[in-house]
């Protein structure tokens, strides 16, 4: 095989131009090693997220200790490393245990009575029937499935028979759907099993066909569709109590949208939910991640609004109403996906965060009220923003690289450093924003069933059952109870009383309908 010699390259004989062309070389060689390392970075980043466990709790063996801290922050180390090392020790049980738990008292109880056999009832010695002295109990758990009732709604005509005319007769009592078939316990099953319970309609039309019941996917929709129009007044008295709040939590999650002028084509739009303090929950849905999803929704709001470090909030807090509250949870992650490039920083920022975090918890176990725990994050929160955190990232901003890990969490931090005081100068305002993950995670997971909205009227309707069931979530209330409820009531119920029928004051008002019917009786 013939090859062709490679090409003669002449070089230059002067040394200094030599040096040039090393040193040019070898920074080219340096940043492709830089770029190949945090690929690598990244690619194990991705794996873990995928593969591997989401919680970022540290394990106490692997946590490093450095020279450079101070003492106070080795003992602080010290005394979290021996709780921690506590709470991972395996509970005792107790030594005097009452054996298994009892059965919950509210459920129904169905007796049924065992006698012994004929024969084992008359003595053998001599020869009389036997008496009951006493029994045991013993009990069982068991499982009804859920059943189908059909209600006859029998309507008596009266007429008088002189003349034949004046034919009167009882009016049906209101129905969820207008000329509809279903009744508010189905109707609240639907929605409960879909954005509860994350059951697609496909898979709850095969269960009601186990039942002999041939409900099509595309009538639950409708019914879907029905109950949204239905119920989206509260959801607008929630938004409207939202506002008056004075901090809103906030965040957002993509949900692809099928697009109806490609088949088989989707987008990506986005949920956003925003949390107010009185623990009402709504869910907002837009086709983009524009800016203009949080100001059309907030509007002229002012107030603490508790976020990510999204551009899209930036013209919100210009208009100078609106405050902005980071998230220290967020701040933490890049430091804790640091951890394997440069563990000696991450580590031992970790550690200083998890100090805030601490008294955090001691707020939480000592119940105390807004001003106390303003008082108690001036006290001891302070100081070790002020003196410990900041003095670190103030140092490290100049030792490391800005594209590294370490580099891009220091500049994340230093970038929301007035967003991430302001918790302090408010007891009312959180630490983080995990309440607004936490309500977003739980569309996630539903996402993983029903894959996409099948439209953007779609998306919309998921939107307001969301944020009646997240509301319930937060509130206590088991939202099947609650649908059924208003579902029966909000039709007939005053508009200038919809308050009423919000989840965190539903409990409240059934509580007065209660007294209201015993004082009748």
């Amino acid at each position: 095989m013939i090859t062709a010699d490679p090409p003669t390259v002449k070089l230059p004989e002067d040394v200094e131009t030599l040096q040039q062309m090393v040193l040019s070389l070898w920074a080219d060689v340096d940043e492709k090693a830089r770029t190949i390392l945090d690929l690598k970075r990244q690619l194990a980043l991705y794996k873990r997220h995928l593969f591997g466990r989401r919680s970022e709790k540290i394990d106490p063996a692997q946590r490093m200790l450095f020279e450079d801290l101070c003492s106070q922050l080795e003992a602080q180390i010290a005394e979290a490393e021996s709780q921690q090392e506590v709470a991972d020790k395996p509970k005792k049980r107790k030594a005097h245990h009452n054996g298994r738990q009892p059965l919950p008292p509210h459920l129904p109880r169905q007796q049924i009575e065992i006698h012994p056999d004929a024969d084992q009832c008359v003595c053998p010695h001599c020869g009389q029937a036997k008496e009951i002295i006493g029994q045991e109990m013993t009990e069982e758990l068991e499982y009804v499935p859920a059943s189908f009732v059909v209600h006859q709604y029998i309507r008596h005509k009266y007429a008088c028979r002189g003349c034949g005319n004046g034919v009167s007769i009882g009016p049906l009592p209101p129905r969820p759907i207008e000329k509809g078939r279903p009744g508010s316990g189905l109707l609240s099953h639907v929605l409960t099993s879909k954005y509860a319970d994350h059951l697609p309609l496909h898979r709850l039309e095969g269960i009601f066909q186990r039942h002999g019941i041939d409900i099509p996917r595309s009538t639950m929709c409708d019914w879907v569709g029905d109950c949204a129009m239905l119920l989206r007044p509260i959801v607008a008295e929630m938004k409207r109590q939202i506002l008056q709040a004075p901090k809103i939590h906030t965040d957002d999650t993509p949900v692809p949208v099928q697009c109806r002028k490609k088949k088989g084509k989707t987008y990506k739009g986005y949920l956003w939910v925003y949390i107010g303090t009185g623990n009402e929950v709504v869910f907002d849905f837009t086709p983009t991640r524009s800016r203009e999803g949080p100001t059309q929704f907030l509007g002229d709001y002012s107030g603490y609004v508790q976020a990510d470090a999204y551009s899209g909030y930036d013209k919100l807090f210009e208009k100078g109403k609106a405050m902005e509250v980071a998230c220290w949870a967020h701040a933490r992650r890049k430091f804790y996906e640091s951890i394997e490039t440069d563990p000696d920083r991450a580590n031992q920022m970790l550690n200083l965060i998890r100090t805030l975090y601490d008294v955090e918890r001691d707020a939480k176990e000592q119940k105390l009220d807004a001003e106390a725990i303003q008082a108690l994050r001036q006290q001891k929160s302070q100081p070790i923003l002020e003196a410990k955190i900041r003095r670190l990232l103030d140092g490290w901003s100049i030792e490391t690289l800005p594209k590294s890990p370490i580099g891009q969490a220091v500049g994340y931090a230093l970038g929301q450093w007035v967003a991430l005081n302001r918790y302090l100068e408010d007891g009312r305002l959180s630490i983080d924003n995990n309440i607004s993950e936490r309500a977003l995670r739980h569309v996630v997971i539903g996402r993983k069933n029903w894959m996409f909205a099948g439209s953007e009227a779609g998306a919309e309707r998921a939107a307001v059952i969301y944020s009646l069931v997240s509301s319930c979530r937060l509130c206590g209330i088991d939202p099947f109870v609650y649908l059924r409820d208003v579902i029966d009531r909000v039709s007939t119920h005053p508009a200038s009383q919809i308050e009423q029928l919000i989840p965190p004051n539903w409990l409240s008002f059934q509580q007065s309908l209660k007294s209201d019917a015993e004082i009748a009786v």
